[in-house]
Parts: structure tokens; C-alpha cells; sequence
């Protein structure tokens, strides 16, 4: 199934052309010293419980067999978007229950293992949140963070955001909220981002958007990336729902590549029960 959803999105891929080329602007060189270091610092450390992690498919926190799969991913992305000079990364799907989140989460704790990178997860999905609840973030510290404030301009990163580790830290919504498309289509969203890096100049931005055959959300995002990369669900996703997400992504930004998730099979060499099949834009 995977190889046959594999070929068929090459398929479509050259059967259009793809390409809306996205200034990658100047590239921000990272400096973590001074008032930098001291904004990283002054963000409130959570520490994720490893049961909960294990609970939630998070498993590349530590590094290993099973994060594997995710380091892979990891590597081709970190290069693809050095080459290029990109610093901000959507993940998306076609639609619900596709298991972008957790992705995002797994490929963010593996960044996080390259300790000279830092790097930042902001949830963009204001309809259905999920990563407070996969990192259990607003059963410890109720009512929860909320990102959505930030894009408002009401609030600021740092009254929202919670680091782990040193490197990486991450934007959550412990709720849904109200108006979402019309809240990423206002101004005050990308003033808000260019805010946060202004301030904690991070190498790396990972979007968790919304689906985007669900809503326009993630479209209205879409031109204030870099990238985005798309995850399908094996034996769910269709090659149409695949195709039309892929086309409406690439007239605003440039579409890295289709991650297959949910496919079983037996991995021994990684010890892990799901597949990542990472078909990159060529």
C-alpha cells in the first residue's frame, strides 16, 4: 500500500507543475549570547513525564532504535532546509487522524538532541489542540498555555511558552480558539512570529497546522512559511485528498516532500510498530 501511494504521488507531482518559489530572505545567524541566552532562560522549564511520552507515541525524546525513523526524517529536512535558507516548517495532513502531532513532537524532541540547534514548536491547529494534552502541559499548570493570546498580540511568548531542556521550546493551546481563520489571517499573527524570533533567534520554527482539507487555516499560515511537509495516513489518506492538499500548499509555499504514517509492518531494525515513509519533493 505504501509503494502504491508512494508512485501515485510522484505521478501526480509530474503530471503539473509544481513551483512556487518562496524568498528564503536572509538567513538569521544564531547567536546565543546575551539578552538571546537570557530570553531562553527566562522561559518556564517543564520537564514531560516519560510514561506519558510513551503513552502519547512520543518516542524520540531520548534518541534510539525507535526513534530512528524520525532522525532519518530529521537529518533530510535539517539539510534541505539549510541548502535553501529556511527557517520555518509547517506539518500538516490532508485531514484528521493522521497523526501529525505526534510527528511534530517526535521530529521537535529529535531536533532537540542536536544540541547546538534551537528550536521552537508552535501549535498552529486553534481548532483541535492536542499537544498540551499529548505532554499532559495543562493537567499540571491549570488553566493551561494558550498560543492563540500570542497571535492576538494580547500576550507574550513567554507568558505562553514552556522549555525543555535547553534548546527547544514549544507554544501550546490548552483550548480551542475562537474565530481561528480569521485570527491566522490577521496581521497580528506574523507580527507575532516575527516578534519571538526577533527575540529567541531560533534556528528552526515547526508549525503544527490544522488539516487542510478541514479548513483555511493552514493556507492562511502557508505564506508566512518556508516549507511544509505533508502527512498522510496509510489505507486512509486517498491519493485526491493527498493531491489537492499538495496543490493548494504549492501555490503558497514550497511543499518539502509526503510523509506515509500508519502503515504496520515488521521492523526489527528500528523495534517499532508504525512506518515513516518520507517521499521528498524532487
Amino acid at each position: 500500500m505504501a509503494e502504491r501511494l508512494r508512485d501515485a504521488i510522484a505521478k501526480a507531482r509530474a503530471a503539473r507543475m509544481v513551483g512556487l518559489a518562496r524568498s528564503a530572505g536572509d538567513v538569521m545567524v544564531n547567536q546565543r549570547a546575551g539578552h538571546v541566552g537570557g530570553a531562553w532562560n527566562a522561559l518556564k522549564p517543564f520537564e514531560p513525564n516519560p510514561v506519558q511520552l510513551r503513552t502519547s507515541r512520543v518516542v524520540a525524546r531520548e534518541g534510539g532504535a525507535e526513534a530512528a525513523p524520525f532522525d532519518l526524517m530529521r537529518t533530510k529536512i535539517l539539510q534541505q532546509m539549510r541548502t535553501n535558507g529556511w527557517t520555518r516548517l509547517a506539518i500538516t495532513s490532508p485531514t484528521a487522524g493522521c497523526g501529525k502531532s505526534t510527528i511534530a513532537l517526535n521530529l521537535a524532541f529529535s531536533f532537540a538532541r542536536q544540541h547546538e540547534l534551537y528550536s521552537l514548536l508552535i501549535e498552529a491547529d486553534l481548532r483541535r489542540p492536542t499537544l498540551a494534552r499529548l505532554l499532559q502541559i495543562e493537567q499540571s499548570e491549570p488553566p493551561g498555555p494558550q498560543m492563540s493570546d500570542v497571535f492576538t498580540g494580547a500576550a507574550e511568548f513567554a507568558d505562553h511558552a514552556r522549555r525543555i531542556g535547553d534548546n527547544f521550546a514549544l507554544g501550546v493551546n490548552s483550548r480551542p480558539a475562537g474565530r481561528p481563520s480569521e485570527l491566522l489571517n490577521a496581521s497580528t499573527t506574523p507580527q507575532a512570529l516575527k516578534r519571538i524570533e526577533a527575540i529567541y533567534a531560533p534556528d528552526l520554527v515547526i508549525f503544527d497546522t490544522a488539516p487542510v482539507l478541514v479548513s483555511d487555516d493552514t493556507l492562511a499560515l502557508a505564506e508566512h512559511v518556508d516549507c511544509v511537509l505533508i502527512i498522510a495516513a496509510a489505507e486512509e489518506s486517498t491519493i485526491k485528498q493527498i493531491d489537492l492538499c499538495e496543490r493548494e500548499l504549492a501555490e503558497r509555499t514550497n511543499v518539502m516532500g509526503v510523509v506515509v504514517n500508519k502503515f504496520r509492518f515488521a521492523a526489527p531494525e528500528y523495534g517499532y510498530g508504525y512506518g515513516y515513509d518520507y517521499e521528498a519533493e524532487g
